[in-house]
């Protein structure tokens, strides 16, 4: 396979070294400016966090799975794009220290701009609107006819979805959110919303991308241009769904963390004291 890759494309095309020179500055960025500053106390976690979504944008971007998923498998593809915006994101938000956030995401010149961008109900519909239209085959068709429109869209996909996973992880606490119950139905209506994309490519039996029709059978004579379109839509899914349940399961963790915590606790804000005697006042009333 690597063989027909080289004869067909440059060294240049299959490894990217622009791709590489971006990571290795946001990997210099983050050490030079998180890990080694006094002013934000970074986790194993967090360091964790952040290598392995920076191997896996290595791995999606600076090898040939990128000329796989641009020329000859549009399931390729598909992977590239679920790994991007429900793994990679979220990693890149969980390894920043809340300090670091707050700095330079909830400075007093960005909270205007990032309580609409990040708006619930918003950034819902934004993000899960744009990858399906984006994913419609005769939108997808039209954008990959220039290859300048293809990045630009990724692009406005790819914020679009930091936004939305902003609101699923809360990583500021004092930022105005979802609780963790209103958090949890959010990413089941995530979930709902690529269903019928999804479904479509699952069951779909026509060829509709020409780009991949060319070169269908290219590595793998069996696995036609609708096998393709086919384990696109599974990938999609099953990324989707696994990057969510893994969210959910945190959340509910998290919130039952809490509750237990206050178990046996009593809070201050609703107790008086009359003449030495403790009385609890009721929340409701």
């Amino acid at each position: 396979m690597f063989e027909l890759l080289l004869h067909e494309h440059s060294l240049y095309a299959l490894f990217k070294l622009h791709w590489l020179i971006l990571i290795l500055a946001i990997v210099y960025f983050y050490v030079k400016n998180v890990i080694q500053s006094p002013l934000y106390n970074v986790t194993t976690w967090q360091k964790t966090y952040f290598f392995t979504a920076v191997f896996l944008g290595f791995l999606i971007k600076c090898t040939p799975l990128d000329v796989l998923g641009s020329h000859y498998f549009f399931s390729v593809h598909v992977f590239q794009m679920s790994f991007a915006y429900f793994v990679i994101i979220p990693l890149l938000i969980l390894s920043l220290p809340v300090n670091f956030l707050r700095k330079y995401i909830w400075g007093h010149r960005t909270k205007f701009a990032l309580n609409i961008l990040a708006h619930p109900w918003l950034t819902l519909v934004t993000f899960n609107g744009l990858l399906t239209l984006y994913l419609i085959p005769s939108v997808f068709n039209l954008v990959h006819m220039n290859v300048i429109v293809v990045y630009i869209v990724q692009v406005i996909i790819f914020f679009s979805a930091v936004f939305m996973w902003w609101v699923i992880i809360h990583p500021v606490p004092e930022i105005k959110g979802f609780g963790h119950l209103m958090r949890a139905l959010y990413i089941f209506l995530a979930s709902v919303a690529l269903f019928p994309i999804g479904f479509f490519y699952v069951i779909i039996q026509n060829e509709f991308f020409p780009m991949y029709i060319e070169t269908a059978g290219t590595f793998f004579p069996a696995f036609t241009a609708v096998y393709d379109q086919q384990a696109a839509g599974g990938i999609l899914k099953l990324i989707q769904l696994a990057s969510y349940a893994v969210a959910l399961l945190a959340i509910l963790f998290k919130w039952g963390k809490i509750e237990e915590d206050r178990e046996g606790t009593v809070d201050d804000e609703n107790i008086r004291y009359v003449r030495g005697v403790v009385v609890h006042l009721n929340k409701k009333k």
